[in-house]
């Protein structure tokens, strides 16, 4: 994880039948006049909008991101290692480009985290699905990018892929999931801390938890902007973030266009809504306002305490980034520029053979998703 904003295009798969037809109706007037057919929850939320009179317009804009049905999927991907990883609502697929120039592609179908745990359909819960997925599918692409990018174009073929190197691999993606939860256990919530608690021992005023805890996100976001600028002078970094602006691209003009050319991928923005870069910068601008919050005074229970809040403040900042990809509203584009002026670290300009490689990508998820039945409709 992704800005010319207007008239983002949401994928939406529709069955056929008369009920699935009325749906999808109903889905397309919502949209349309900023109303969804009420449900009980959405009842009671409009009987209580109209007793608070003109202040029902300001809670409207904290309901509606909880109110909006699960069952809009957008579509996005990943830059990988020379390649992307772009998915549909049931399907998914990677292409990365060898080193003799050539294509590797692989896909697979793959179901809703909701379609096999209902209670994933929930808010904030269902943010919580989606991301578990993603780190999975994110897990599977970078081992088949590894594999094809660093792979020997003079190998034998009877020595690619052998049951020793797969082990290999196996040992490595392991190794670095613990390290980077690790890393990000202490980079981004111990030292955080550990330097809030410095500074509250040398200034007076930080010793008010509010105070304290604004100097701790504040230090949190600082590193995480730092980590990523350092990151981003790396040769080898650089050329992933230019996969990363060809995803971005590719995505913007299949939502705009219904389709991905080179032609009209290259004249898109390399910033979008719904990256992981603006997910992870609204993690610390909503970690930031619960830990406000937080009445522990020693320094281990301020520890476990952030990490238990991990889960709630995930599946909050998916939600808000999900309903700003979503919406025209100038309060949420406002809200959603932070991220998208980070991306200007995260994303650089691909060149077309990058463009087309994530094209490649696309159209394979997309012919899979149409294998599967059903209609694809670009709103």
């Amino acid at each position: 994880m992704p800005d010319g904003r207007g008239a983002a295009g949401t994928l939406r798969r529709r069955r056929q039948g008369k009920a699935s037809r009325a749906q999808f109706v109903a889905q397309r007037a919502v949209r349309q006049d900023g109303r969804r057919s009420p449900g009980q929850a959405e009842i009671m939320a409009r009987a209580i909008l109209k007793i608070v009179g003109n202040a029902g317009s300001y809670a409207r804009v904290l309901l509606l991101p909880f109110l909006q049905g699960p069952e809009e999927i957008l579509v996005g991907g990943q830059a990988v290692i020379e390649g992307v990883m772009m998915r549909s609502p049931h399907s998914f697929a990677v292409a990365v480009r060898r080193p003799n120039g050539s294509l590797a592609v692989t896909q697979d179908f793959l179901n809703r985290p909701s379609e096999n745990h209902p209670w994933f359909k929930y808010p904030v819960l269902r943010g919580l699905g989606v991301l578990g997925q993603a780190l999975v599918l994110g897990i599977r692409a970078l081992r088949f990018s590894a594999e094809a990018a660093l792979e020997d174009p003079q190998a034998p073929v009877a020595e690619r892929g052998t049951g020793k190197k797969a082990e290999l691999s196996n040992w490595l993606l392991a190794a670095n999931l613990i390290f980077s939860l690790g890393f990000f256990i202490v980079f981004y919530k111990f030292l955080p801390l550990y330097l809030a608690t410095v500074v509250r021992n040398r200034w007076t005023p930080a010793e008010n938890l509010i105070v304290f805890n604004l100097v701790d996100g504040m230090i949190r976001i600082l590193l995480l902007l730092g980590f990523l600028f350092a990151l981003a002078q790396l040769k080898d970094v650089s050329r992933v973030f230019e996969y990363h602006g060809a995803e971005h691209k590719v995505v913007w003009c299949f939502e705009k266009f219904g389709r991905a050319d080179v032609a009209s991928a290259r004249g898109c923005t390399r910033f979008h809504p719904r990256c992981g870069t603006s997910f992870l910068l609204v993690v610390m601008v909503i970690a930031l306002a619960l830990y406000l919050f937080l009445p522990f005074q020693s320094f281990a229970a301020k520890l476990l305490a952030r990490l238990a809040l991990l889960p709630v403040i995930a599946g909050v900042s998916y939600e808000f980034i999900r309903f700003a990809a979503k919406s025209q509203g100038l309060l949420w584009r406002w809200a959603s520029w932070p991220g998208l002026w980070l991306q200007r670290i995260t994303t650089r300009e691909p060149n077309d053979a990058q463009l087309e490689t994530a094209i490649k990508a696309l159209e394979t998820a997309m012919e899979m998703e149409k294998s599967r039945g059903g209609e694809l409709v670009v709103a």
